[in-house]
């Protein structure tokens, strides 16, 4: 999996940005502004008659929650950096109502703004420059008249992100205005967050905070708009929300928030996100009626978390996953980082919760862990399955009573850890937390695997290619327990079906908006029980055309790879079998010790045909590659000066052997944390 999306705990920063201005509010092009006095964090006025000297004035609407403001002010910066010398002077202002003064100069200083940031009470300048989102930029001339609206280029939008900016329509502007000509593009809509206008409750209102919208928020919405959560702000009290009505009513509204994908025609799941109807008209009637608070004592008992995690119970082991802390330059790309934890079992353990936390969720986009033993390849059973991972999306949870996931003793812990960078340097320490279960306990051993189509060849332009992928029949009587559908940035829709020994079909998901910013894994409300022989069936379906604002490239014919502009199509699922079950390494491949055995001969005696050049059953010291000729003569049993295929099957069998035990031995009653 590989994306390049730049800005922090993007899965909920891509559902909360807005597209457009409400229409007829922002001032066009050709419009003159009238001066304005505000005052900065130390309560210095600053006016706009003061740059009166200047050619040009750049004035920014930004936020200090909004993930664009973020990742846009040091882009500020940099361009105040470029044009201050030539007369082009640059303010901020931010007309947030709960945006307070400590938190606007903090965030300057971390972003680096070297010009004014100014606090626009009452939001009055907005109102006068007709600004409605974070960040938003207005480019006024020597005589003080709009010249350029808008956003400051087309890099990132609403659940996309490209390479590089198509348009810079800002730095255009500026150089059209500088070099005394007309601004080519005088308009370009924001993308953002909506300025957090102050408004006036209304008196009597049905719908306020404390009587209903509080509860949606802590059913819904608290679990990640949290401190030290995913969400970039909070929305545990009234303060916080408020501050944010006409924003969670927008992505309520356009379906963005909360996240869910699923079609609710197929399916039970336990961890729907969704909103009634009745929740959705209350939060549009909440934010229409200015956000009102109604009676506190109407509010619902606070939701209780564990510090620092999502687990239900703290971990009783917490590893470090990297041994020092991981550096992660300003801009660029990071290539994918393995690290590998041993973390010290010396007899099986089980694992009944499991949790990946990134140190800098500004950075992190997603970790994945695989348990490996000391002589496997690292990587090895990425397309079949995983042992946790930390994703855009999901939510760690315990699983249901009597079932685990199993560390064999001696095994490592091996973390595949994407970053993206933020426009400044950062340091990133993450960590994985276990929770251990009782052997005792344990009925069920958990494993994922997953249905996979690496033969992707999506044609360019294609607005619908369709591919499809079946897992391997499972051997066993199993309970599904999950599904986590993956695609990457051309991935538009993917269903689930269960077929059957007896050849029919379940359909069992089916997502019909496929969204890559939260990789979701859909966990039934009561597990479904598979009989043996049965197979995961998977169908996906692709936009690779211009009208896919997420497609980096729709003119070109893309196949399954690791960057975001490659695709992939993988079904993940999660099963449980019976605790005492023997699976083959890696424990994903759902194939007993006999299947891995024919497999592993299948595949040697095709090798043996291809290296036979001759097609006399016999393999020569000419015939084989450097790297065998060492072992040639001991592999010769019979002295016959060539190697048959029975002694070639059975040398190759032997060292395979040597090199990765064939299955896990069975789980031995280990006291919890394997000591």
């Amino acid at each position: 999996m590989r994306w390049r999306m730049t800005w922090a705990n993007v899965a909920v920063a891509a559902a909360i940005l807005g597209p457009l201005p409400p229409v007829g509010f922002v001032r066009a092009a050709g419009t003159p502004v009238a001066g304005f006095t505000l005052e900065d964090v130390r309560g210095k006025q600053h006016s706009l008659d003061d740059l009166a000297g200047q050619q040009l004035v750049v004035i920014a609407f930004l936020g200090t929650e909004c993930p664009l403001a973020k990742l846009y002010s040091p882009r500020l910066a940099r361009l105040h950096q470029a044009y201050g010398p030539r007369g082009v002077a640059f303010v901020a202002i931010n007309s947030n109502g709960h945006d307070s003064l400590a938190e606007i100069a903090a965030s300057a200083r971390a972003h680096g703004l070297e010009f004014p940031v100014l606090k626009d009470p009452g939001n009055q300048v907005a109102d006068q420059f007709g600004a409605t989102r974070t960040p938003e930029v207005f480019v006024l001339d020597r005589d003080r008249v709009i010249r350029y609206s808008g956003r400051i280029d087309d890099q990132y939008g609403v659940g996309y992100v490209r390479e590089k900016p198509g348009r810079n329509e800002l730095a255009d502007a500026l150089d059209e205005l500088l070099a005394g000509k007309s601004v080519t593009r005088p308009r370009a809509d924001p993308v953002g967050c909506l300025i957090g206008r102050v408004r006036k409750p209304e008196a009597g209102a049905t719908v306020t905070y404390s009587n209903r919208i509080a509860h949606i928020l802590r059913d819904r919405c608290v679990e990640c708009h949290r401190s030290g959560d995913i969400a970039p702000f909070a929305l545990t009290t009234y303060d916080e929300a408020a501050g944010w009505a006409e924003m969670i009513a927008e992505v309520v509204r356009d379906q963005r928030m909360p996240p869910w994908h699923a079609s609710g025609e197929f399916g039970s799941f336990h961890n729907d996100r969704s909103l009634s109807d009745d929740d959705k008209n209350a939060i549009e009637q909440w934010a229409k009626d200015g956000a009102p608070e109604g009676d506190p004592a109407g509010l619902p008992a606070a939701q209780t978390f564990v510090e620092g995690w999502q687990l239900p119970q703290p971990p009783d082991l917490v590893l470090p996953i990297q041994a020092e802390p991981f550096r992660i330059q300003a801009e660029g790309e990071v290539a994918y980082q393995w690290f590998i934890v041993d973390p010290g079992f010396t007899a099986d353990t089980w694992i009944k919760g499991v949790e990946i936390v990134p140190g800098n969720r500004a950075v992190v986009h997603h970790i994945l862990a695989f348990v490996r033993m000391p002589d496997d390849a690292i990587g090895i059973g990425e397309g079949k399955g995983y042992f946790a991972g930390y994703v855009p999306g999901v939510r760690a949870d315990a699983l249901p009573d009597g079932m685990a996931r199993l560390v064999p003793a001696g095994a490592r812990l091996a973390f595949q850890v994407h970053y993206t960078p933020i426009g400044t340097v950062q340091e990133d320490l993450s960590r994985i937390g276990l929770v251990f279960a009782d052997p005792a306990t344990i009925t069920h051993r958990v494993v994922s695997s997953s249905a996979l189509q690496r033969d992707l060849e999506i044609p360019a332009r294609e607005a619908n290619y369709r591919a499809e992928a079946k897992s391997r029949r499972i051997p066993w009587s199993t309970l599904l327990l999950s599904m986590s559908p993956h695609m990457h940035l051309r991935g538009k829709t993917i269903r689930y079906e269960a077929e059957y020994p007896d050849g029919t079909r379940e359909v069992l998901l089916d997502v019909p908006r496929y969204d890559f910013n939260w990789q979701t894994e859909y966990r039934l409300t009561n597990p479904l029980t598979l009989p043996p022989g049965t197979r995961i069936h998977a169908v996906a379906h692709f936009d690779n055309s211009a009208t896919n604002p997420s497609n980096p490239d729709p003119n070109k014919t893309v196949s399954w790879g690791d960057q975001s502009w490659d695709e992939m199509m993988i079904g993940y699922f999660t099963i449980a079998v019976p605790a005492d079950m023997e699976i083959a390494v890696p424990e994903s491949d759902l194939r007993g010790p006999a299947e891995v055995a024919a497999d592993s001969e299948r595949k040697t005696r095709k090798m043996f045909r291809r290296l036979d050049a001759n097609g006399d059953a016999a393999l020569t010291i000419g015939e084989v590659p450097l790297a065998m000729k060492a072992a040639f003569w001991s592999t010769d049993k019979d002295g016959s000066g060539t190697v048959s295929e029975g002694e070639f099957v059975a040398v190759v069998a032997e060292y395979l052997k040597t090199q990765r035990p064939a299955k896990v031995p069975k789980p031995s009653q280990a006291a919890p944390g394997g000591e």
